[in-house]
């Protein structure tokens, strides 16, 4: 079965993930360190899963499970990686879809940022999530749900 995966703590968009989940009769997991207070729905489809407060605790967990027919959603780059290499699909919140024609170019992005903070630069950091941005991602879910599920009946 298709699963959607969701990087927790910081994801604005886990209302909408449980509407699409319920919707298509999907699971799902969130996934989270427990850094930031998390209300479980009341869903039979949906799990809320606590790691350790490892730094990549929650990541690792969705990196080990993710499957070819699963879709990720997440703002952290390297867990996009991390699933585009296991086959997944991958949402960032703003709608943005993760391939692997452009994960590459973002992943160097996050280490010039990197590199520029520890030189004592500032960089900006993500824009606050506007409707534009709810709207795309649902659209963006759905559209990378609905190719998950031809995968999976592709290789049923």
């Amino acid at each position: 079965m298709t699963e959607i995966y969701v990087d927790g703590d910081a994801c604005p968009v886990r209302e909408e993930v449980y509407r699409v989940a319920t919707r298509l009769g999907l699971g799902g997991f969130v996934v989270s360190n427990g850094s930031r207070p998390l209300r479980p729905p009341n869903l039979p489809n949906v799990r809320m899963v606590m790691v350790g407060d490892a730094s990549d605790a929650a990541d690792d967990w969705i990196a080990e499970r993710i499957g070819a027919a699963d879709v990720c959603v997440t703002s952290d780059v390297p867990l996009a990686s991390r699933c585009l290499a296991k086959g997944a699909r991958v949402v960032a919140p703003n709608g943005r879809v993760w391939t692997e024609a452009n994960i590459g170019g973002a992943l160097a992005g996050r280490e010039l940022s990197r590199h520029l903070r520890e030189l004592g630069m500032k960089t900006r950091g993500p824009a606050a999530l506007t409707k534009a941005d709810r709207s795309r991602f649902l659209s963006a879910l759905d559209t990378e749900v609905q190719r998950a599920l031809r995968t999976r009946a592709g290789n049923a």
